[in-house]
C-alpha cells in the first residue's frame, strides 16, 4: 500500500516538478527534506522516510524531492539548468511552498552541496543537516568515475536483469548489501513504465557533468555554513568520494557533528540498513531541542 502523497508543483522556470511527502499526522516534530545524488531521486529514501514517518509519537513529515530531469521530474531542454543553484531554488521554492522552514535536510552526494550551498544563501531554511557521504573535498578518483557512466548504463530489459546490473555495478564498493536490497535498489535506481524499467534521469545530465571533468574546488567555507546547525555526517567505509581523511577534518571543522561510518558500503550508503537508519532517527530526535544562532542549546556532538 502507497504510504506517500504525490505532490507536482511548477518550478519557477515553468517546469513541473515531482516530490513526495510521507505524512507523519498531528506531529510538531521537525519536518525532513530530502535531496538525492546527481541521477538518483526520490526513491532512494522509501525506507527511511517510512521508518522517520512512523504511526506514533517519534513520526515526523519527511518530504523527497525528485531535482529537475530527475525521476518523475520533467526535463529541462536546457541541460545548462542541472546545476546545483537552479536545483537549490528548487527546493528552497518547494520548501516555501509548504511552509517549510528550519527543516532537517537530509543530502545524498550531490544532494549535500545543495544542502552546504543552502547553508551559505539561505541559512534559515535548515536547522539540522545530514550529509550522506558528501564533503567539502571530492576524491578526484571517485568523481571520475561518476562520470564515466552518466548517460552510458544500458538500459536493461526487465527487472531480473535491472538487479544484475546494479548489482554488478556497486558488488565491489557494497559489500554488506542482500540480494533483496538489490532488487530494492533496481526499482529505485529505474523508473518503472507499464511494469518495465525506464530511464529515470535526463541523459542531457552527461553534458552537465562533462563540464566537472576536472579540479574540483575545495568547499571548506560552504562547509562551514553549517556550524549554526547540528550536522550528522555519514561515510560509506569504501567510499571513493569522501575520504578518511576529509571526513576526520570535517568532525574538526563542526563544534556539532556526529560522525557515522556505514560498514560495508560504498558511495553513497543506501540508507536501507537498520543501524543506518535508527542512527539518523536518534540524531534528529537529540536534536529537536536545539537552538539557532548562537542560544545555548542541547548538544548533539557523537
Amino acid at each position: 500500500m502507497q504510504n506517500w502523497i504525490d505532490i507536482h508543483y511548477t518550478s519557477r522556470d515553468g517546469l513541473r516538478l515531482y516530490a513526495r511527502h510521507y505524512p507523519a499526522p498531528g506531529s510538531a516534530l521537525r519536518p525532513v527534506v530530502c535531496l538525492a545524488g546527481l541521477t538518483r531521486n526520490c526513491r532512494d529514501f522509501h525506507d527511511l522516510a517510512t521508518a522517520l514517518a512512523a504511526g506514533d509519537e517519534t513520526g515526523r513529515d519527511v518530504y523527497a524531492i525528485d531535482s529537475r530531469g530527475r525521476g518523475r521530474s520533467q526535463n529541462d531542454a536546457n541541460w545548462k539548468n542541472y546545476s546545483i543553484l537552479i536545483e537549490l531554488n528548487d527546493v528552497l521554492d518547494f520548501m516555501t511552498m509548504k511552509g517549510l522552514d528550519r527543516a532537517a535536510v537530509i543530502g545524498t552526494s550531490r544532494g549535500g552541496l545543495i544542502a552546504m550551498l543552502m547553508a551559505v544563501l539561505r541559512p534559515n531554511a535548515m536547522g539540522v543537516a545530514v550529509l550522506n557521504d558528501i564533503g567539502p573535498v571530492i576524491e578526484r578518483e571517485g568523481l571520475s568515475r561518476i562520470v564515466a557512466y552518466v548517460g552510458r548504463v544500458p538500459l536493461p530489459d526487465d527487472w531480473k536483469e535491472a538487479t544484475e546490473l546494479v548489482t554488478e555495478m556497486n558488488r565491489r564498493q557494497f559489500t554488506a548489501v542482500s540480494p533483496e536490497q538489490w532488487e530494492t535498489f533496481a526499482r529505485a535506481v529505474f523508473n518503472d513504465d507499464n511494469g518495465l524499467p525506464a530511464p529515470a534521469y535526463d541523459p542531457g545530465l552527461a553534458k552537465a557533468t562533462s563540464v566537472m571533468d576536472g579540479p574540483m574546488p575545495e568547499l571548506w567555507p560552504q562547509f562551514t555554513a553549517l556550524a549554526h546547525v547540528p550536522l550528522l555526517a555519514i561515510r560509506g567505509e569504501n567510499s571513493d568520494i569522501l575520504s578518511e581523511k576529509t571526513f576526520a577534518e570535517m568532525r574538526v571543522r563542526h563544534p556539532r557533528m556526529t560522525a557515522v561510518t556505514v560498514r560495508g558500503q560504498g558511495h553513497a550508503p543506501l540508507l536501507m540498513d537498520a543501524p543506518t537508519i535508527d542512527a539518523i532517527a536518534d540524531f534528529l530526535a537529540r536534536s529537536d531541542g536545539e537552538t539557532y544562532a548562537g542560544v545555548p542549546a542541547l548538544s548533539a556532538a557523537g
